[in-house]
Formats: C-alpha cells, structure tokens, sequence
C-alpha cells in the first residue's frame, strides 16, 4: 500500500505506538522529486515514461534494495517507509537537507514527519526548549547542529542521513553519503564549457519537467544562467523573474541588471521593493522555529504570493558562489606540493590567454594588512543572560564555531567546507511552506549533485576567477552588461541599515524570555554597528517568537 502525504499538509509521515501490534503491509510517505528518473527506472527495470510517481519509484529501490535504496537517488527528498515484512521504519533525507524531515522519539511513542508543528500537536511532545540551539540562533542566527532543533523532544534528520527504528535496535541514525573528493579534471576549453551546459540543463529539467516556473532573480551570472537554462525548456511566457530590491536603504543595482538580463531573455521580471518604512511583520512569530526575518516581510509575502500564483515551481542560483569560490593558494599549494609545475605553468598561461592580464598579480601585491581579516572580533551580545553563558560555556562555544575552517579537500577546501555548513538548513527553511504559508516548491539547480561534483572539480585556474566558468559557458545567453558585472554583493547590511532608519522593533517580554536575556538591556540595545544591529534584531525575532508560543500554550489550556 503506498500513502502518499500531500505536500504540505498535515507533514506527518509517521506517527505509532512502539508497544503496540505492528501494521503488516508497506507504504510510504514522502515530500520527494527524483532526479535522474531514467537511470533509476533502468536500473528497476520499469518504463522511465511510466505514470509511476517519484514515491511509487522510491518505494520500488527500497523494495529492491532494502535500506541502500538512498545509495541510487539524486533529487530532493525526505520520506518514511514502513516495512511490514521486517517491522522496521525506514526514513531518509536528501544529500544536502534541502527538504526537511524531522522525528520524536517519546516512549512509547516514534513520530517522524516534514513539520515541527505537526510533531508538536502530539500530546506526548512537550513545549520545552533546547537552550543550546536558542543560544545558538542568538549568537550566530543558525543552529550549529545540524540534528537540533528548538524544541528539545523533536530531533531532525540530518542531511544525508537515515534514521531506523526497529524494535530490536531502537532508533538508529546512519550517514548514507559523504560529498566526493576528486582530483582536477583537465580538458579543452569548449568541454568545460558543453558539460557545465550540459549538467544545468539536466538539473533544470529534472526540476521543471515542462512546468512553467518563476527565478528568484537578480540580473547576477547565476539566476540569470538558471532563467536562460529554464527558458530553453518552456516558452517565454512560463518563465519569470522576481527580484528584490533595497534602493532606498542601500546602493543596490539590482533593478538594473535584472532589468537587462530579462529583456536579454525575452522574459517578464516582477521587482519587490524590501525597504517600505517600518517593520511589517517583522517577527515572523508564527514560523515553527525562531528564523532571521525579512526586513519587510509584507513585501516578501507579496513576491511568493505572485511566485505562486504564476506556478508551484520556483528556481533560485543559490550554490554557485561556494562552488566556484577563487582558491587560488590552494590550488597554486597543491600542483607545487605534486611536482606539477608544468601544470601551473599551462593553467597560468590560459589564465593570461582567457583575462589578458597576469595570474594573481592583483593578490600578490595587495598590501598585506588588507589580506588579513580586518573585521571586528565576534563578542557575546552584552544582553545574553551571564547564567546562560556560564551554564553553556558560550564563550568557548564561539570560539570553536568561529575557529578556522578544517577541510579534507585539497584544492577546494572552503568550498567544499561552505556547502556543508548547517547555515543552508536556515535558508531551505526560509523558503519552506511550513514557514512562509505559500505552497511554492523552491528547487536550486546548482546544488544539484551532478552539477556541483563537476564545478568542484575545474582547475581553479582560470575557472574560479570571478565564476569565470559561468561568464564563458553562458556567454551566448548572457547580456554583454552581466556577462562583464563584476561580483558585487550589496554594500552594507540591510537589517543595520533599516534599523538606523526606523529604529528596532521592541522586544516583546514573557514568562521564559528572562531565561536567555537580560531584562535590564531590553529597553536600549545597541546597534550601532552592523555585528550589534542583527544580534539585536535576532533577539527581538526570538521574543515575538517565544510571545507567540506562550499564548499558543495558554489558548490551548484554557480550551
């Protein structure tokens, strides 16, 4: 029996006594898209083209190949299995997290589901915190374990990981995948280019499947090579573009280049303009979990809105900028540590032949102070409760998230480093319907497996420079004005700019606020630098979060 949950609606897969008698049959649950649907169906020896559904194929693996079904799909996914045959539950997420999966194992009681608020309606789960991950979302605005979540009886699966229960052996959690690390692969010129091509236009495909689709947008190099990608897929009146804007906190010239790229396209593009005077919603105190909120959230809401009203599908460029990060030492370490000083040589002359100027002469007589890292030292917010840092050793804490990055990969270590850190599950949250209340599936193309194992292993020269890669395979699609943009990342912090305009929101005060914050610093917090100004706007996020959730537990007890 397949029992196929409709996204998203109640986001409980699973939810049984561990004591009582075990259903015979097998079904499944899931929020999935298989990618790659024609090497799975071969391999299952069923018609690609069939009207199976990416859960029916899904439980097909498992039934053919028990648990290491996971070793042979690529997509997004999160799904549960029951097995009658073995009494055994069988749940499993995506490589990268992308889709969310969460449990609670509360004896007698095993839930598992993609909703935090649907394990909470479970009377066996209980409202109480996990101090450790709010310390976290207040230091650093993400969880730093990836298994955590705010409520301490609901756990999450982390990204490529299965979790297995049985009676036998109780809940197991296992890694399934560790991200690939290979060597440089080196060929002509026009191949980087066709397989790079080749691999967006796959993984576009297998997230468009003819459908139309809106970009999130910005006239960059990667959404615009995602829309042009999409465009080839569907006609132009199916693909649209929705940028945001902050003209009037920032120098931001987004409208512009969206404006050139969309025209270049032939596509229509929506702007959203995120700077309306004062803090619309800021809180988002409703969210399952405490998120960094839009600084105007009824301008984000009116862009997903639209989005979804144009299509369910949503396609953004997040991922290219870590994979294509410019590790020139590394790279440069790692041909002079082989012996490979002809390489070098070669890569540096294509360097020349591709940019017309010298490899790295803008690095190697760069003033030396400005090399190092000139930013302020990160400082415990003067607000945090001292017993909380105390009982949580925060101080330490912070020095070890904050330590210097520690990477196997040899010639990418921080962009093999970056896409693994637990800071994505915020942004896949922050598009998720759970949070935004908008049924819109938003599908990143450049996390796709097969495109980021390929942009992981280009020679760093010349191909990282600048995302040189991109501006050369797209250049056809690209307009000359974005196909020669330089990198340009908004000036400044949009939170300490809205709120030197408009102030801070006020923290909203309740029974467990004082827990983790000082009430004498309520009423002035500092925010006079950009580190201060979004420490302050997490804590007020945090209490209008926590607000929220006292007065859903007092409107509960007194029904």
């Amino acid at each position: 029996m397949v029992c196929h949950a409709e996204r998203p609606v109640s986001g409980i897969f699973a939810a049984f006594r561990t004591d009582a008698p075990m259903d015979g049959g097998t079904w499944i649950a899931a929020d999935a898209r298989v990618d790659d649907r024609q090497t799975l169906a071969a391999a299952l020896g069923v018609p690609h083209e069939s009207a199976l559904s990416d859960e029916e194929l899904i439980l097909h693996a498992y039934m053919k190949w028990d648990v290491r079904c996971v070793e042979h799909l690529i997509g997004d996914f999160a799904f549960a299995i029951w097995d009658g045959r073995a009494r055994r539950l069988f749940c499993a997420r995506d490589h990268f997290g992308i889709k969310p999966l969460y449990y609670a194992h509360r004896a007698p009681w095993l839930l598992a589901g993609r909703s935090v608020d649907a394990l909470r309606e479970h009377p066996a789960i209980s409202d109480a915190l996990d101090d450790v991950a709010v310390a976290d979302f207040l230091l650093f605005g993400h969880k730093t374990d990836p298994a955590a979540t705010t409520f301490r009886d609901i756990r999450r699966v982390p990204p490529a990981h299965t979790l297995t229960w049985s009676r036998d052996g109780g809940c197991r959690l296992h890694r399934y995948w560790e991200f690939p690390i290979d060597e440089p692969v080196y060929r002509k010129d026009a191949d980087y280019a066709a397989e790079l091509r080749q691999l967006l236009d796959l993984a576009v495909a297998d997230r468009v499947r003819g459908e139309r689709a809106g970009v999130f947008f910005s006239g960059g190099l990667d959404s615009t090579a995602v829309a042009a990608t999409a465009r080839r897929h569907a006609a132009s009146s199916s693909i649209r573009g929705f940028c945001f804007l902050h003209e009037s906190l920032l120098a931001d010239e987004e409208r512009r280049y969206a404006t050139v790229a969309a025209a270049h396209l032939g596509i229509e593009c929506r702007f959203y303009e995120m700077d309306s005077a004062g803090w619309s919603h800021a809180g988002r105190e409703r969210t399952p979990e405490p998120l960094v909120p839009s600084i105007d959230a009824s301008a984000q809401a009116r862009c997903l809105d639209d989005a979804a009203d144009h299509s369910r599908i949503a396609l953004t460029g997040e991922g290219a900028d870590n994979a294509l990060l410019y590790e020139w030492a590394s790279y440069v370490r790692y041909l002079l540590c082989g012996g490979r000083i002809g390489r070098l040589a070669v890569d540096c002359a294509e360097f020349v032949r591709h940019s017309r100027r010298v490899p790295l002469a803008a690095v190697l007589t760069y003033p030396r102070s400005r090399l190092a890292n000139d930013g302020a030292q990160p400082v415990i917010p003067s607000w945090i409760s001292p017993d909380l840092v105390d009982r949580l050793h925060l101080e330490e804490r912070w020095r070890d998230v904050m330590r210097p990055a520690a990477s196997p990969h040899q010639t990418r270590p921080a962009a093999y480093f970056s896409l693994q850190l637990p800071l994505w599950q915020d942004l896949f949250d922050s598009w998720d319907p759970s949070y935004t209340g908008v049924a819109l599936d938003v599908r990143h193309p450049f996390l796709d497996l097969r495109v980021l194992r390929f942009l992981l292993s280009v020679p760093v020269i010349p191909w990282c420079r600048e995302k040189y890669l991109l501006r050369y395979a797209f250049a056809a699609d690209l307009p000359p004005q974005v196909r020669r943009r330089p990198k340009t990342p908004l000036p400044g912090s949009p939170e300490h700019a809205k709120i030197a305009r408009d102030g801070l929101p006020p923290v909203m005060r309740s029974p467990r606020l004082g827990a983790y914050a000082e009430s004498a610093y309520l009423r002035a917090l500092p925010t006079s630098t950009s580190m201060q100004a979004e420490a302050a706007l997490r804590l007020v996020t945090f209490s209008r979060w926590l607000a929220g959730l006292e007065s859903m537990r007092v409107a509960a007890a007194t029904d």
